[in-house]
């Protein structure tokens, strides 16, 4: 993985005005959250003062109900502040979360439009560190993080304006120990900000190495992986363990500073103050007064740093967000209506293509094929064949030469258009942990059961539907983990067949197959690919002998194109792979 380094800035206010501006459409209630904020801010002198009023006024004097007026005023005032800050965690948190889902279906949005390029070279754990753990960082900016920062700043000028209207020469000695306070919280800053986003690295690790190892369990465990990889994820995770320390070890160095301040500040308030309570140069309700405002002094700025913390995750968790939903990673997609129906013509005109630089994966390929045709390719791995179905299909971009569909530049038909009319079947058929339907209609509307039904039947998976103990409710788990290969492919047609597209794309649907299951699919293709241009990847020959063509790849070029008979009377790479493929079926 990639680590992320320091931007250089303790606090970056650009990225702090973004992540407030997420909160746009919710600004009459973040103001009214604000207001709230400034207000509980504001009101930080008056218990303070109105325990002043008691002792210097009420108990000297006798004055038991004046005390009672009083005492029931601090109750009032209490109850009022503990409703004040209901509302405002209420209201904070209630934005946080609409701007968490608000972003998080924003940024799956653009990420599910990337090129698979992107996917080939991004690990699954970092997608989710940034949908999950970055986006709830940003979530806190808002419910714990900048108008609790505000609130406790506002405190601050509250609390240190009324010591100077009270005493202004106290004010100064008791805020003595501030400049010390101020170094060490710049300093503080700068170190927490480095071990947050080291934090977040080593989560991002976590996550990828977790996410990674947990789907390629079966391979941990037929290979004898065990300690070995839960060695690598101890290495991982004592990481992630130390960098935590690095973040705590600032907050144990810190904080204790604080406190040690603040009974500075409260020894040098009793030690001078006292003496002017002696000599009746004070009363002894001010000294009380400012014993209490030091402590609300000290108590904001405690609090500040872990609002500081939480604006510093946030801005380090956004910085990452912000940088994905910035990458231009789609594929261009012209605008306009959805596209005509397909007639079914395909041309591939000189066509270049490759993954990575100039390490070509196709080489000027060329080909047609009619509508309601079925073709083929054939040849060894890596020869091609699939990347020519995904740049029919618009998972990659050809760089070089003209792809056409019906005459048609597909570079200037919409993507969706496009998909909507090329079904594909693929090798390996990903399920989702739901129920039969949903994967078999991928959550599109307006199937009904007779819909699905004839589905079945068309590629012979209504026996095995009828055997799964809920039938069309049963839930496949994840990657449909209770349904053999077979079941998964006929899923796949089922799906392809709901679709009805003008273009079928059939990538290796029988390579993984037992027997029994291959005449099942068998009978499934031949009942789809009828009356549609149809694209078959092969891996076993059987399986394309009645194809109207068949292209022969070798190194990412067609040396070879003809129909099954044509194909075998010719010396060449087709029928020396027929000959390799009838030699290992005899001696099966």
């Amino acid at each position: 993985m990639t680590k992320e380094g320091v931007t250089g800035k303790v606090f970056d206010a650009a990225t702090l005005k973004r992540i407030i501006r997420q909160a746009q459409p919710y600004r009459m209630r973040f103001a009214a959250t604000g207001a709230l904020v400034l207000l509980l801010s504001g009101m930080v002198w008056i218990r303070p003062a109105l325990i002043r009023m008691a002792v210097d006024d009420a108990i000297p004097k006798g004055d038991s109900v004046y005390l009672l007026q009083i005492f029931c005023a601090v109750i009032a005032l209490l109850v009022f502040e503990a409703l004040l800050q209901f509302r405002v965690t209420y209201m904070a948190n209630w934005v946080a979360q609409s701007v968490s889902l608000d972003l998080r279906s924003k940024l799956f949005e653009h990420v599910a439009k990337f090129r698979l390029r992107y996917f080939d070279k991004t690990p699954v754990g970092t997608l989710v560190t940034r949908h999950v753990s970055d986006i709830d960082g940003i979530a806190n900016v808002f419910s714990n993080g900048i108008l609790n920062a505000i609130g406790d700043i506002l405190s601050l000028v509250v609390v240190i304006g009324t010591m100077f209207w009270v005493d202004w020469k106290l004010t100064f000695l008791v805020l003595a120990p501030i400049p010390v306070l101020l170094l060490a919280t710049r300093v503080f800053q700068k170190v927490i900000k480095k071990a947050f986003i080291d934090v977040r690295n080593e989560v991002s690790r976590m996550n990828e190495f977790v996410q990674e190892h947990v789907t390629g369990m079966h391979i941990i465990q037929a290979f004898g992986r065990e300690k070995r990889e839960a060695a690598e994820f101890s290495k991982i995770n004592s990481s992630h363990r130390d960098a935590n320390i690095r973040s705590i070890w600032a907050f144990s160095v810190f904080f204790p500073l604080v406190e040690l301040l603040s009974a500075t500040s409260v020894a040098i308030l009793l030690w001078w103050g006292m003496q002017d309570v002696l000599v009746e140069r004070m009363t002894l309700g001010i000294l009380l007064q400012f014993i209490l405002y030091v402590f609300m002094l000290y108590r904001p700025i405690r609090q500040l740093a872990d609002r500081f913390n939480v604006l510093q995750m946030g801005i380090v968790n956004s910085d990452r967000v912000f940088k994905l939903l910035a990458k231009d990673e789609g594929m261009e997609d012209p605008e306009g209506d959805e596209w005509h129906t397909f007639k079914g013509t395909i041309e591939f005109e000189h066509v270049w293509f490759a993954y990575e630089n100039e390490q070509w994966v196709l080489e000027d390929v060329s080909f047609q094929i009619e509508a309601g045709q079925k073709v083929a390719f054939v040849g060894a791995t890596g020869a091609g064949k699939s990347t020519i179905i995904n740049l029919l299909t618009r998972f990659y971009a050809h760089q070089k030469g003209t792809i056409r569909i019906d005459g048609v530049d597909i570079s200037t038909i919409p993507i969706r258009a496009l998909r909507n009319e090329v079904g594909v079947v693929l090798q390996d058929v990903f399920l989702f942990s739901d129920d039969l339907i949903n994967n078999v209609t991928m959550y599109k509307e307006g199937f009904t059961q007779t819909d699905l039904d004839d589905a079945a039947e068309a590629v012979g998976a209504d026996e095995f539907i009828a055997r799964l103990p809920e039938g069309w409710k049963q839930n496949v788990r994840e990657r449909g983990a209770i349904l053999s290969v077979g079941q998964r492919q006929l899923i796949a047609f089922m799906r392809a067949y709901l679709a009805s597209p003008k273009i079928l794309v059939l990538d290796e649907a029988t390579s993984s197959i037992d027997s029994e299951s291959e005449l099942l699919i068998q009978r499934a293709t031949e009942r789809i690919t009828r009356g549609r241009t149809s694209l078959i990847v092969a891996h076993r020959l059987s399986t394309i002998r009645d194809a109207d063509a068949i292209f022969v790849l070798e190194k990412g070029r067609i040396v070879q194109s003809g129909s099954h008979e044509s194909l075998i009377e010719e010396s060449g790479v087709y029928r020396e792979l027929n000959r390799m493929q009838m030699g290992t079926s005899s001696t099966e």
